[in-house]
Protein backbone atom coordinates (compact mmCIF):
# COMPACT_ATOMS: atom_id res chain seq x y z
CA UNK A 1 0.00 0.00 0.00
CA UNK A 2 0.94 3.76 -0.79
CA UNK A 3 -0.79 6.88 0.72
CA UNK A 4 -0.83 9.95 -0.82
CA UNK A 5 -1.35 13.41 0.80
CA UNK A 6 -1.60 16.36 -1.39
CA UNK A 7 -1.07 19.83 -0.28
CA UNK A 8 -0.03 23.53 -2.05
CA UNK A 9 -3.81 24.41 -3.05
CA UNK A 10 -5.57 27.41 -2.70
CA UNK A 11 -6.91 30.39 -4.05
CA UNK A 12 -4.56 32.16 -6.83
CA UNK A 13 -5.51 35.01 -9.16
CA UNK A 14 -4.69 34.44 -12.61
CA UNK A 15 -0.94 34.99 -13.78
CA UNK A 16 -0.15 33.46 -10.75
CA UNK A 17 1.68 30.54 -9.36
CA UNK A 18 1.47 27.54 -6.97
CA UNK A 19 3.58 24.66 -5.96
CA UNK A 20 2.00 21.16 -4.99
CA UNK A 21 3.17 18.76 -2.90
CA UNK A 22 2.64 14.81 -2.67
CA UNK A 23 4.50 13.28 -0.01
CA UNK A 24 4.08 9.48 -0.28
CA UNK A 25 4.49 6.79 2.62
CA UNK A 26 4.12 2.76 2.51
CA UNK A 27 5.78 1.36 -0.09
CA UNK A 28 9.33 2.43 -1.69
CA UNK A 29 8.00 5.58 -2.93
CA UNK A 30 11.45 5.76 -5.49
CA UNK A 31 11.52 2.79 -7.18
CA UNK A 32 7.51 3.99 -9.18
CA UNK A 33 6.45 6.14 -11.48
CA UNK A 34 3.41 9.34 -10.79
CA UNK A 35 1.19 11.21 -12.12
CA UNK A 36 -0.74 14.44 -11.62
CA UNK A 37 -4.34 14.46 -12.40
CA UNK A 38 -7.00 17.07 -12.03
CA UNK A 39 -10.95 17.17 -11.43
CA UNK A 40 -13.07 20.37 -12.30
CA UNK A 41 -16.72 20.59 -11.37
CA UNK A 42 -19.07 18.97 -13.67
CA UNK A 43 -15.91 17.40 -15.19
CA UNK A 44 -14.22 13.93 -15.51
CA UNK A 45 -10.83 13.44 -14.17
CA UNK A 46 -8.17 14.40 -16.61
CA UNK A 47 -4.36 13.47 -17.16
CA UNK A 48 -1.82 16.33 -16.14
CA UNK A 49 1.42 15.46 -16.11
CA UNK A 50 3.68 12.35 -15.22
CA UNK A 51 6.96 11.52 -13.99
CA UNK A 52 9.08 8.37 -14.36
CA UNK A 53 11.00 6.78 -11.09
CA UNK A 54 14.22 8.50 -11.71
CA UNK A 55 13.12 11.74 -13.42
CA UNK A 56 14.52 10.70 -16.70
CA UNK A 57 11.01 11.12 -18.57
CA UNK A 58 8.41 13.46 -17.90
CA UNK A 59 4.78 14.06 -20.06
CA UNK A 60 2.13 16.73 -19.71
CA UNK A 61 -0.85 17.06 -21.02
CA UNK A 62 -0.93 19.83 -24.15
CA UNK A 63 -2.90 22.39 -21.98
CA UNK A 64 0.08 22.69 -19.72
CA UNK A 65 3.14 22.62 -21.25
CA UNK A 66 5.39 25.40 -20.70
CA UNK A 67 3.68 26.40 -17.89
CA UNK A 68 3.68 23.09 -15.38
CA UNK A 69 6.76 21.48 -14.32
CA UNK A 70 6.24 18.21 -12.97
CA UNK A 71 9.51 16.91 -10.63
CA UNK A 72 10.31 14.73 -7.32
CA UNK A 73 12.46 14.13 -4.46
CA UNK A 74 12.82 10.45 -4.15
CA UNK A 75 14.34 11.50 -0.24
CA UNK A 76 11.85 13.20 0.53
CA UNK A 77 9.30 10.89 -0.78
CA UNK A 78 7.54 13.49 -2.75
CA UNK A 79 6.56 14.50 -5.95
CA UNK A 80 5.36 18.44 -6.83
CA UNK A 81 3.51 20.40 -9.53
CA UNK A 82 4.98 24.17 -10.04
CA UNK A 83 2.33 25.70 -11.59
CA UNK A 84 2.82 28.83 -13.44
CA UNK A 85 0.63 31.57 -15.56
CA UNK A 86 -2.74 30.16 -14.11
CA UNK A 87 -5.18 30.72 -16.02
CA UNK A 88 -9.20 30.18 -14.66
CA UNK A 89 -9.60 26.80 -16.56
CA UNK A 90 -6.86 25.69 -14.41
CA UNK A 91 -9.40 25.32 -11.75
CA UNK A 92 -10.42 21.95 -10.22
CA UNK A 93 -9.67 19.40 -8.01
CA UNK A 94 -5.52 17.95 -8.25
CA UNK A 95 -4.34 14.45 -7.39
CA UNK A 96 -1.20 12.78 -7.36
CA UNK A 97 -1.52 9.09 -8.07
CA UNK A 98 0.98 6.47 -8.74
CA UNK A 99 1.85 4.44 -11.60
CA UNK A 100 2.25 0.72 -10.88
CA UNK A 101 3.60 -0.38 -14.23
CA UNK A 102 7.39 -1.19 -14.33
CA UNK A 103 7.87 0.34 -17.72
CA UNK A 104 7.28 3.77 -18.56
CA UNK A 105 6.54 2.79 -22.22
CA UNK A 106 3.41 0.36 -21.07
CA UNK A 107 -0.19 2.30 -20.46
CA UNK A 108 -0.09 3.79 -17.24
CA UNK A 109 -1.91 2.10 -14.59
CA UNK A 110 -2.74 4.02 -11.38
CA UNK A 111 -3.47 2.25 -8.69
CA UNK A 112 -3.12 4.93 -5.71
CA UNK A 113 -4.76 7.81 -5.06
CA UNK A 114 -4.97 10.64 -2.83
CA UNK A 115 -7.15 12.66 -1.60
CA UNK A 116 -6.91 15.48 -3.94
CA UNK A 117 -6.27 19.30 -3.47
CA UNK A 118 -8.12 22.48 -4.16
CA UNK A 119 -6.82 24.99 -6.89
CA UNK A 120 -9.11 27.96 -7.73
CA UNK A 121 -8.21 30.67 -9.76
CA UNK A 122 -10.14 33.58 -9.87
CA UNK A 123 -9.75 35.76 -13.48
Amino acid sequence: QVQLVESGGGLVQAGGSLRLSCAASGRTFSGYHMGWFRQAPGKEREFVAAISWSSTYTRYVDSVKDRFTISRDNGKNTVYLQMNSLLPEDTAVYYCAVNTQISWNDHPKYDYWGQGTQVTVSS
